[in-house]
């Protein structure tokens, strides 16, 4: 059996971390088991679609990395691939179920079902379920009922059927026929339901498993239906755990506290390969400890069977560090090229000498692109806070002589660059007779507010002699 899987985005809205660890898993099975990854748009959702869902869900899966064989863009042999191109499809196989007697016209209006829906809750029924009106009614109601013009078409559910299927992820997974009412499959205005066009499409598309979110476990019982009711075979589900947040909830569009789309990751300075890696963890655990893992090596590592079970936690930290690692290995240039945009719309310009070294500073303490312009704005700030840490050092007998020291040579210098900048801290440890860790550390805590950091003098040189001046002085 030839592979073949499916990403099929609604265009209701922008790329999100969930939709693209679906296409994302989906790339990375067909990838591993030489298959054909297709895309297709499922935009029938018509009053929900909005501009620019189509293009954010392409543009930015491409900027990930993720490619594919078949979709509205490159084509293929089972287009067209937006189900609005299809309608004639869907209309065929459901008159097709007419025909079979599987299927029935549905002249109800909203307002009848809607009142019949709530005589069901007061009278408690247990399911909430239509109640076959049309089904059940005469040749002399039914020619009535025409009368009103437009009908949906409901799949008639059959009676005392269990629907199973073995999940790649949670196993064996059965459903009861009595627990679902007779459903719609094409609506009103002519436009089939998901559940219904889904099915038809994974059928003509060849669709040999379909990787979705566990939310969709739900719809697979009505899709199993349709695939009987043609003696199609089914494919092969796979419905991947929940996003969750660091509180166990799932993550949702309306959790402010992590950043949902792809687009906003993209214009904050993070890089495609780590958000590639970063998604590609969430639900899926590679062999060994190692979790730095390029697209090639992904792909070679990917296996099904080990899929998570459990939900997937995102960590915002855990993502930045992971896209802090991708940072180190860019070059000098790659990592400038990154950062001026945000400097540059922070008002933050010099020569190319200058940001060079500014870059050089600030390389280690950013974990993404517009980080740069915060952490400068820190460096910069008036006053500095000191932990309790720091303030043990810094209250250590000779430090207040040692930065006595430094602020005089440091104020001697009219060339203020790095080597006058090391000549100084250097003819103050002498002047006091301290060196090493002991010289460097409460200089730099006095300076910088930090106990670690790049190189002294090329910080120093970044944050200018009446800033430097004027922060020994507060601590002296």
């Amino acid at each position: 059996m030839s592979v073949r899987v499916r990403y099929a985005p609604s265009p209701t809205g922008f790329l999100h971390i969930g939709n693209a660890r679906t296409a994302l898993f989906n790339y990375l099975f067909a990838k591993k088991y030489d298959g054909k990854f297709i895309i297709r748009i499922e935009d029938t959702d018509i009053a929900r679609n909005v501009a620019g869902g189509e293009e954010s869900q392409l543009n930015f899966l491409k900027w990930l990395g993720v490619e594919w064989d078949e979709s509205v863009d490159v084509g293929g042999p089972y287009g067209p691939y937006r189900q609005l191109e299809r309608l004639d499809l869907y209309k065929k196989y459901a008159d097709k179920l007419l025909d079979m007697g599987l299927a029935y016209k549905c002249y109800c209006t909203p307002d009848e079902l809607s009142e019949s829906r709530e005589d069901l809750m007061e009278e408690g029924a247990s399911n909430i379920h239509y109640n076959k009106r049309c089904l059940h009614a005469s040749k002399e109601e039914l020619e009535e009922l025409s009368k009103r013009g437009g009908y949906s078409i409901r799949f008639k559910v059959p009676d005392s059927v269990t629907y199973r299927f073995d999940d790649i992820v949670r196993g064996e997974l059965t459903f009861e026929s009595k627990d679902i009412g007779d459903w719609v499959i094409i609506k009103a205005n002519g436009i089939p339901t998901y559940n219904f066009a889904c099915v038809i499409d994974d059928y003509l598309m060849k669709i040999t498993h379909v990787l979705r979110g566990e939310e969709h476990v739900t719809n697979t019982p009505k899709q199993l239906m349709v695939f009987d009711a043609f003696g199609w075979d089914a494919p092969i589900f796979c419905h991947m755990t929940l996003i969750v947040n660091q509180n166990r909830k799932k993550l949702s569009k309306r959790d402010k506290s992590i950043t949902q789309y792809i687009h906003q990751y993209a214009d904050m300075g993070y890089l495609p390969e780590a958000i590639f890696n970063f998604i590609g963890l969430l639900g899926f655990s590679p062999k060994g400890e190692e979790e730095i893992l390029s697209k090639t090596e992904f792909i070679e590592a990917f296996d099904k069977n080990r899929l998570s079970k459990s939900p997937a936690t995102f960590d915002p930290e855990k993502m930045k560090y992971i896209n802090k690692t991708y940072m180190k290995k860019l070059s000098e240039e790659e990592f400038q090229s990154l950062v001026k945009p945000y400097l540059e719309k922070a008002g933050i310009t010099g020569s190319d000498e200058w940001i060079g070294k500014l870059c050089s500073v600030f390389r280690e303490r950013i974990a993404y692109g517009a980080e740069i312009a915060l952490r400068y704005q820190e460096f910069f700030k008036d006053k500095v806070q000191l932990t309790e840490e720091e303030l043990e050092i810094m209250n250590q007998p000779g430090v207040k002589e040692t930065l006595k020291a430094l602020k005089m040579q440091l104020n001697a210098i009219d060339n203020w660059e790095e080597e006058s900048i090391a000549i100084a801290i250097k003819e103050a440890g002498r002047q006091t007779g301290i060196k090493g860790k002991m010289l460097f550390m409460p200089c730099r805590i006095a300076t910088t507010g930090e106990m670690h950091g790049p190189d002294l003098p090329k910080s120093l040189m970044i944050l200018g002699k009446e800033k430097t001046l004027s922060r020994i002085k507060n601590h002296i």
